[in-house]
């Protein structure tokens, strides 16, 4: 984990941001920082994530937990995978940056290494 990413709360210091346009996921404050595994398909285009397939991907471990969707400055939603539906950037479609579990409406993961911080 990135020094200085994790306030004296546990909540992010920085903005979060897309990494490849930019666009702002959550405000500085807006989300604890959670360790979890969860895996993560490869970053990819929208529509390359709900075709079904297994995809390449990583266990990823240090993310930003949100409890409410309505939190998010800006972030779209895959179709279901299962049980999952996972997060992108709403402006390049570019992801997944995180994680949600439809059984569970107020756990919102963002992988802290597929987002950028400023």
């Amino acid at each position: 984990m990135e020094a200085g990413l994790v306030s004296a709360d546990g909540k992010n210091s920085k903005g979060v941001h897309c990494q490849r346009c930019g666009s702002t996921v959550l405000l500085p404050g807006a989300a604890l920082y959670a360790r979890r595994e969860l895996f993560l398909p490869s970053m990819r285009k929208k529509t390359a994530l709900g075709d079904g397939s297994s995809p390449d991907g990583d266990i990823l471990e240090d993310h930003w937990l949100v409890d409410d969707m309505y939190t998010f400055e800006n972030v779209g939603f895959t179709k279901d995978v299962g049980k999952i539906k996972f997060l992108i950037c709403a402006d390049c479609e570019i992801g997944p940056i995180g994680w949600h579990c439809l059984d569970d409406k107020k756990t919102f993961y963002v992988a802290v290494e597929r987002v950028k911080h400023e």
